[in-house]
């Protein structure tokens, strides 16, 4: 029987109006084709939310205000590193943009890319982001988020 190692991360939906669109930043991770949500693992004494808001300002390089909590997933996989298979949890949160440009994402990511809100859920590899995706934006519509007088978008310089 293999060895388990329980990991809990949490990362974020970061919401961008750009004119009349609604963007989310997704990203391309190191060495992957795959566009995932930034997300990463909670540091001794933080929160998910803390985490959540760190790794996506990591990954992104934008800085986001939570706006709520949005699904926990659960997944295994084998890492060869720790020569373990790995039970994660993430806790996501759904973030509106404040500050900051993509192109200071750090070195775990490929690249940003922000894509409209109604296309981000097809645009996800992984079936859980798919989810949390979704539920991101049943909330948009449920609040009827948007409008004038928010932030503009991030630049890429």
């Amino acid at each position: 029987m293999s060895r388990v190692i329980n990991e809990r991360s949490a990362g974020g939906v970061v919401l961008i109006r750009h004119g009349p669109a609604l963007l989310v930043a997704l990203i391309r991770v190191r060495g992957g084709s795959l566009l995932a949500l930034p997300k990463g693992h909670l540091e001794a004494g933080e929160t998910p939310e803390q985490a959540a808001l760190r790794e996506t300002r990591e990954e992104t390089g934008l800085v986001g205000r939570t706006l709520a909590p949005l699904e926990e997933i659960s997944y295994v996989f084998w890492s060869r590193m720790h020569g373990a298979r790995v039970s994660k949890r993430v806790h996501f949160f759904l973030l509106e943009y404040r500050a900051g440009s993509i192109a200071h994402h750090d070195a775990e990511v490929d690249g940003v890319r922000l894509v409209p809100i109604e296309r981000a859920t097809a645009a996800l590899g992984y079936p859980g982001e798919q989810r949390v995706m979704s539920e991101a934006l049943a909330w948009v519509r449920r609040a009827g988020y948007g409008g004038a007088g928010a932030k503009g978008s991030p630049t890429t310089g």
